[in-house]
């Protein structure tokens, strides 16, 4: 692990906030009503998750570009999840921003605005052979995907 500015991490960061931003302004219907019964300690989890995660990024040069290995691969999976994640978004923003698009899956990913960075995030540690942004992930995804999971399972009830 080498400590240094992540050009990669900045783009993975910038094409995780952008949609997200975007999404400010265009909540899913009765979004507020599933909010308030967010379950605390997965909350808790997001949170440290996203601080960790978002500066973890930026601070290992060990996510740059290197020479072609077969370790490459890591990073090509991380791309192809993030681009996963730009489509997710624009499938949400033409959609008719119902929960259940806010909730859908991608190619049986499921919640997969929520799953698809935290996996493309974990396979960026693992390019970098990074355990601490590794672990970071699996701290963001435990809360993250946990409260898209019940915010899903609440929705279909």
């Amino acid at each position: 692990m080498k400590f240094g500015f992540s050009y990669v991490g900045l783009v993975f960061l910038a094409m995780l906030m952008i949609p997200n931003l975007i999404w400010t302004k265009n909540l899913p219907k009765d979004y507020e009503k599933y909010v308030k019964n967010e379950n605390k300690i997965l909350l808790a989890f997001e949170r440290i998750g996203e601080v960790l995660v978002s500066g973890l990024v930026l601070i290992f040069k060990d996510f740059n570009l290197r020479s072609w290995t077969n370790w490459s691969w890591w990073l090509v999976a991380a791309a192809v999840l993030m681009v996963l994640y730009e489509i997710f978004w624009i499938r949400y923003f033409k959609s008719e921003k119902t929960m259940k698009d806010f909730y859908s899956s991608i190619l049986g990913v499921p919640v997969a605005g929520a799953t698809l960075p935290v996996i493309a995030f974990m396979l960026l540690g693992v390019y970098g052979k990074n355990p601490v942004m590794i672990a970071a992930t699996a701290i963001l995804g435990i809360g993250h995907i946990g409260i898209h999971l019940m915010h899903k399972k609440e929705t279909e009830e």
